[in-house]
């Protein structure tokens, strides 16, 4: 079973906190798309990013000087977003990260596909810029089917916790014999139910940590999940969604 998780704009540097167990699997590619960066002025990178001055002048410095093999962090220390503080993981016990750093895969459009323990340096490149390196029209175009064939493993099993705009890297893919489990996490008005994206991103968190702490290998036992006041509502839920409700 794997997990997918998008990653957060937001990022740190922990270079003296624990040292990250191995390289992004698509570096080289990764490296493709650095250098193609390189390659944009101050003006095509703060639109390419759609961002402030301050985000783009950061990150067009960043990406100027950025070694992606040197001074890295562990990509579950170095993003920082909302869903990784729910999560927790500088709280992490050793069993802990050996269960997130065998199912849990962080989805990038800079890295393609990151392992917990894999180090990153900071970064600003959502997947949906239209970055159209490597002759492609936009990161989607660029990572392909790679992405889908380095998460899913021989149970073809894979948990959806990540947002719409990375969860369609893997969802084009999908085949058959695959088990896809996205979890949507919720509050009714009337009948519909309404995913409030702060929340929302808290309650991804959450799980991540909650099936670390219980090394849950089987979908079944996620629906025991009970925290930030939410509980799994069976009558609307089906095998492939899993709903959770305030």
């Amino acid at each position: 079973m794997k997990i997918i998780l998008s990653p957060a704009k937001k990022m740190r540097e922990h270079t003296d906190d624990l040292a990250p167990l191995g390289l992004p699997v698509f570096l080289e590619d990764t490296k493709q798309i650095l250098a193609w960066l390189r390659g944009l002025s101050y003006a095509e990178m703060k639109k390419l990013l759609a961002c402030n001055d301050q985000i783009a002048g950061q990150n067009f410095a960043r990406f100027q000087d950025m070694e992606p093999a040197r001074a890295l962090t562990p990509a579950l220390l170095s993003y920082d977003g909302i869903a990784y503080q729910y999560m927790a993981p500088s709280v992490f016990e050793e069993k802990q990260f050996a269960y997130v750093q065998d199912h849990l895969r962080i989805l990038s459009g800079f890295y393609g596909v990151l392992r917990p323990m894999d180090g990153v340096v900071p970064y600003r490149l959502e997947m949906q810029a239209k970055a159209k390196t490597g002759g492609s029209k936009d990161l989607y175009e660029y990572w392909g089917d790679k992405l889908y064939r380095e998460v899913v493993d021989d149970s073809h099993v894979i948990v959806n916790l990540a947002s719409k705009e990375y969860s369609r890297c893997i969802e084009k893919y999908l085949t058959k014999t695959d088990t896809y489990i996205t979890c949507v996490f919720g509050e009714l008005e009337g009948e519909k139910i309404v995913q409030k994206g702060v929340y929302a991103k808290m309650a991804r968190g959450e799980m991540v940590r909650f099936m670390a702490e219980y090394e849950i290998k089987n979908p079944e036992e996620m629906k025991q999940f009970d925290r930030l006041g939410y509980q799994f509502c069976a009558k609307r839920s089906s095998d492939r969604e899993y709903c959770f409700l305030k």
